[in-house]
């Protein structure tokens, strides 16, 4: 058997981390290594216990969960992937942990099966957002902010032209990137295109390497300020 998902649980609220930890520790897959408090703790435990997952909330003491995050992206001996757990539906967290490199964004009255769910897809490397939620982030990514837009406290949107990507898409990535951003899973991307779900993983770790991305989330939000998708 291969080892299983190693998770950081990172909330102020020590009755919620018992709580995740109860899902979570049914699943012979994953395991919780650690728990952290706040945002300080969580960047000092991820450097030596060396999580796969990180449930990160954002309301936290000493240093909230954007910035942990923030910090722990920008450090390379990290290799976590991070979910946001929050209790609040706000578009400026949830744009804010996207723009300090989250691969996930969850709200605490999600169910058992999403959680679990959640923390399998990012340590395979996907990136995790429902479908609605997808859709208000290309909205938001895909053109400045006007007058209607959330306050957003983070980095702006670039405007500017990118640079060219040093190897274009073929016709097949485009086609995959596309259904991508219209949050399809692999499965239903296989089933669009025709081809074995092998071959989506395949053509998805491509567009990943070419775009630059760590994720499929932020493959899409790099595809529409490209103009891609």
């Amino acid at each position: 058997m291969s080892a299983p998902i190693r998770v950081l649980l990172v909330d102020d609220h020590a009755l919620l981390r018992a709580g995740f930890r109860t899902i979570l520790d049914t699943q012979p897959d994953i395991a919780v290594v650690g728990e952290a408090s706040t945002g300080a703790e969580a960047v000092a435990q991820a450097a030596t216990l060396r999580p796969d997952v990180i449930t990160m909330d954002v309301q936290m003491p000493d240093m909230d969960g954007i910035e942990a995050t923030r910090r722990l992206v920008a450090d390379p001996s990290v290799h976590a992937a991070i979910a946001i757990v929050t209790t609040f539906d706000r578009d400026d967290y949830l744009y804010r942990a996207l723009e300090a490199g989250a691969s996930g964004f969850l709200l605490k009255n999600a169910g058992a099966e999403d959680l679990i769910g959640a923390v399998r897809a990012l340590a395979a490397g996907d990136g995790m957002l429902a479908p609605e939620v997808t859709r208000r982030v290309l909205t938001r990514f895909a053109a400045p902010a006007d007058g209607d837009a959330p306050p957003v406290t983070a980095a702006p949107v670039r405007t500017t032209a990118m640079p060219p990507l040093p190897e274009p898409l073929t016709e097949r990535e485009a086609e995959v990137l596309t259904l991508l951003a219209d949050a399809r899973s692999n499965a239903e991307i296989a089933r669009a295109l025709y081809i074995g779900e092998a071959t989506v993983k395949t053509h998805v770790s491509r567009i990943l390497q070419k775009l630059g991305a760590r994720d499929r989330v932020q493959a899409v939000v790099l595809a529409h300020r490209r103009g891609l998708a």
